[in-house]
């Protein structure tokens, strides 16, 4: 088949495109520029590559129907944040493909109620992100419920080479990790108690090459894509700690005092990576 993935040399992109070469089909990339995917694989030398700009084309209100003139069988949406963004592509490709795969996230079910949290759990999501990306995923059913082909597949949080995870702190800051590479204390809120859920970017690949072998099955729903189970900070921590042969040497404190004493590079550097890896800032990827 004809396969569009959009988003195609990020971090999921870079693992699900060679998937899709090897598996037969015929790949058009789109990427805002030229740059290389996170790990290099002979099967890009087959890829048919096309930089676009989607801002500038959503403004003018042309990018879905130049998704649209591409004639793809199958599109993969991989950096869609917005349901104005999603109701574009949606509107363009209504009666002209044969699948549409979203990329969503676990964060629309918002705070944890119950471990681990199944696709039936209640969607009740906070914050910008989460809000917009369950309503993104209400759209989808919606138009599905008419004969949309829709599937959403929602990864926790994605992890793998070439990829700065988030730490046992909930941030992006890496001298949490030297910190317990070497034995000295780690600050954690929530006294240790909040949950991640880490998946591979190939798993997630791994997990839309399956839903497009398996459209009949997968339109129309929803998927979540992680590991088998949560970690807690707490446990994160001790593990990565042993990694490096220490014992984890940490202070478990409530919220609100470890927010009031989190550096500013904790705070600042996070929120600028988050805004670069969801297109909201043009800027290099921090490393």
């Amino acid at each position: 088949m004809r396969v569009v993935v959009i988003g195609a040399t990020g971090h999921i992109g870079s693992y699900l495109v060679p998937r899709l070469v090897a598996a037969g089909h015929h790949v058009v990339a789109l990427a805002r520029g030229e740059r290389a995917p996170y790990h290099d694989d002979p099967a890009w030398l087959s890829v048919e590559r096309l930089a676009v700009d989607r801002d500038a084309r959503e403004l003018e209100g042309r990018f879905g129907t130049t998704v649209a003139a591409l004639k793809p069988d199958v599109v993969v949406d991989l950096i869609c944040f917005r349901p104005d963004q999603c109701l574009q592509l949606v509107d363009a490709l209504d009666g002209r493909v044969g699948h549409f795969l979203h990329c969503g996230t676990i964060w629309v079910h918002g705070a944890t109620e119950i471990v681990p949290t199944d696709e039936t759990q209640p969607r009740n999501p906070f914050g910008e992100y989460g809000i917009a990306k369950a309503a993104i995923e209400a759209l989808l059913l919606s138009r599905a419920a008419l004969g949309f082909p829709a599937t959403i597949l929602h990864p926790g949080h994605i992890v793998g080479e070439g990829w700065r995870p988030v730490n046992p702190q909930g941030n992006l800051n890496v001298a949490v990790f030297e910190a317990l590479a070497t034995g000295n204390v780690v600050a954690l809120p929530d006294r240790g108690l909040s949950l991640l859920h880490h998946v591979h970017a190939d798993d997630v690949a791994q997990a839309f090459q399956r839903a497009i072998d398996s459209r009949a099955a997968a339109v129309g729903e929803a998927f979540h894509v992680v590991s088998p189970t949560a970690v807690t900070l707490y446990g994160y921590a001790r593990e990565v700690a042993a990694w490096f042969g220490k014992e984890a040497e940490l202070k478990l404190v409530p919220w609100e005092e470890w927010r009031a004493h989190a550096s500013e590079e904790d705070a600042l550097r996070e929120s600028v990576a988050w805004l670069i890896r969801h297109g909201q800032l043009r800027a290099p990827p921090l490393d």
